[in-house]
């Protein structure tokens, strides 16, 4: 059990920050620069399906720390 927990975990790790790093900001290159770019938008289409797949993934990673850290090795 605790393999498949360590495995689940690993994998669900990787996934997670590979599906962060995919998220575009709204951020342009003026907003560097100080200016203020803020629009709010809704996601839509790849954008949502990105979003809800990384809440998805958090929530396993979590789940299964959780399970590593009740149960005795």
């Amino acid at each position: 059990m605790g393999n498949i927990l360590q495995t689940t975990t690993l994998i669900s790790a990787i996934l997670s920050i590979l599906l962060i790093l995919l998220q575009q900001r709204g951020a342009s290159l003026g907003a560097g620069f100080g200016a203020s770019g803020e629009l709010y938008t809704t996601r839509r289409g790849l954008d949502r399906s990105l979003f809800n797949a990384t809440i998805v993934f958090v929530v396993i990673f979590i789940l299964s720390i959780l399970g590593l850290l009740l149960i005795p090795s």
